[in-house]
C-alpha cells in the first residue's frame, strides 16, 4: 500500500520524452512491444514459443525500468498505469497453454516479484485498465466468461507483483459497459478470485453508465469518477464539495481513492479560450459531436479546466489521460503546485 499521505498525479502506460524533430516520442527501454497473434499463427510453435518467451522477459523488464523511472521522480508524481500488452496473448486459445507451462510461470513469477518489490520500495502507485472489450456486465455469457478471463489476466499479473492480498493494494479499473448494468457487475464480481475482488474498481462511463449507475455499486467496490467522462455525458463541472464525491470517497473504505482526468482534444476546440470552462450546451449547438468531444487531448492545454480539476486533488490521487502521457501529467503538476504556492 501506497503512502496514503502524499497526494499524486499519474500516467497511462507509455513513458515519452521530446524531440525537437518528431514532438513527442516513446522512450523504447521504458515501454513494452510485442507481436500480433497474425504473426504466431503463420509461425512454426518452437518460434511462436521463442517469441513469446524473449517478449515476456523484455516488457517485464521494460515495465520494471518504468517503475525504477517513476520512483525516482518527485513523490507526488509517483503513479503509473501499466499497459495491459506485456504478455502477449495470454488469454488467446491458441496460446494461453504457454503461459501455464510451469518454467514459464517460474520466470514471470521471478521477474514480476522484481517489479512489484520496487514499486513498493519507491512507493509508486500502479495501476491497470483492461481494455473495453472487457464486459463483465455484458448479458451474452459468453462476452462474460471471456471478460472474466480477461480481468483475472491483469489480476494475474498483478499476483505475481505481490499485489491483490489486501483491498485495493493496487487498482484494476473497468468499466461497466454491458447491458446487465450495476446488476451484471455484481454478478461477475461473485466469479472472481479473491486478488481480483480485491482490486477490481469501477468508472463511470460518458454514454451508458454514468456516475448515478456507479454509486448503486458503492457498498462493493471502489469507484473511480472520471471527471471529463461525467461532463461529456451531463455537461456537469462537478464539485469536490458534491454530495456525490462523498460516496464515491466512501466505496473506497480508507484508502486514499483515484480519480481520471482527461479533456477535449485542443485542435477540435483550437479557437477556444484556455481561460473559459467550455459549455458543453453551447458546443453541441456549435455543431460539435460528443464522439469527438470525449477524445483525449495531447497536453491539458485548458487553464480553466486545470483550475477546476485541482479543486478534485484534495481528495483523490489524478490520472492523467492523455496523449503526452508524462510530459502532461509533469506539465499539470507544475501549474498545480504553482496554483497552491500562490494561495
Amino acid at each position: 500500500m501506497t503512502n496514503q499521505n502524499i497526494k499524486r498525479i499519474g500516467f497511462c502506460c507509455k513513458f515519452s520524452e521530446f524531440d525537437s524533430k518528431k514532438g513527442v516520442v516513446s522512450v523504447p527501454n521504458l515501454n513494452t512491444g510485442g507481436t500480433t497473434i497474425t504473426w504466431l499463427n503463420k509461425q512454426k510453435r518452437e518460434v511462436a514459443e521463442q517469441k513469446l518467451w524473449d517478449t515476456l522477459q523484455q516488457n517485464i523488464t521494460h515495465t520494471y525500468n518504468l517503475v525504477k523511472k517513476v520512483g525516482s521522480l518527485d513523490p507526488e508524481l509517483r503513479m503509473v498505469r501499466l499497459t495491459s500488452d506485456m504478455l502477449t496473448a495470454y488469454t488467446h486459445d491458441n496460446w494461453s497453454y504457454f503461459y501455464k507451462r510451469p518454467d514459464v510461470i517460474a520466470r514471470l513469477e521471478q521477474l514480476f516479484a522484481g517489479v512489484g518489490n520496487l514499486a513498493r520500495e519507491k512507493d509508486v502507485r500502479v495501476s491497470f485498465h483492461p481494455g473495453q472489450f472487457c464486459v463483465l456486465a455484458s448479458v451474452s455469457e459468453a462476452i462474460v466468461n471471456k471478460s472474466i478471463e480477461e480481468f483475472e489476466y491483469h489480476a494475474d499479473m498483478a499476483r505475481y507483483m505481490g499485489y491483490g492480498k489486501k483491498f485495493q493494494d493496487i487498482k484494476i479499473n473497468v468499466h461497466i459497459g454491458g447491458k446487465a448494468g450495476p446488476a451484471g457487475i455484481r454478478a461477475a464480481l461473485k466469479r472472481l478470485t479473491p486478488e481480483a475482488r480485491n482490486s477490481i474498481t469501477i468508472e463511470n462511463d460518458e454514454f451508458s453508465w454514468g456516475l448515478d449507475a456507479s454509486l448503486e455499486l458503492a457498498d462493493c467496490t471502489p469507484l473511480v469518477l472520471d471527471i471529463h467522462h461525467h461532463f461529456i455525458s451531463t455537461g456537469e463541472y462537478i464539485k469536490a464539495t458534491d454530495e456525490r464525491i462523498k460516496k464515491v470517497i466512501d466505496s473506497w473504505r480508507g484508502v486514499r481513492p483515484a480519480i481520471h482526468y482527461a479533456m477535449s482534444r485542443e485542435d477540435l476546440l483550437v479557437n477556444h479560450s484556455t481561460t473559459t470552462l467550455p459549455n458543453l450546451s453551447t458546443l453541441l449547438e456549435d455543431g460539435f459531436k460528443k464522439q469527438k468531444l470525449r477524445a483525449h487531448s495531447d497536453f491539458m492545454w485548458s487553464n480553466a479546466v486545470n483550475d477546476w480539476a485541482h479543486t478534485h486533488w484534495s481528495w483523490a490521487d489524478v490520472q492523467v489521460e492523455a496523449k503526452g502521457k508524462n510530459l502532461a501529467s509533469f506539465k499539470l503538476h507544475e501549474q498545480w503546485n504553482k496554483n497552491e504556492i500562490l494561495q
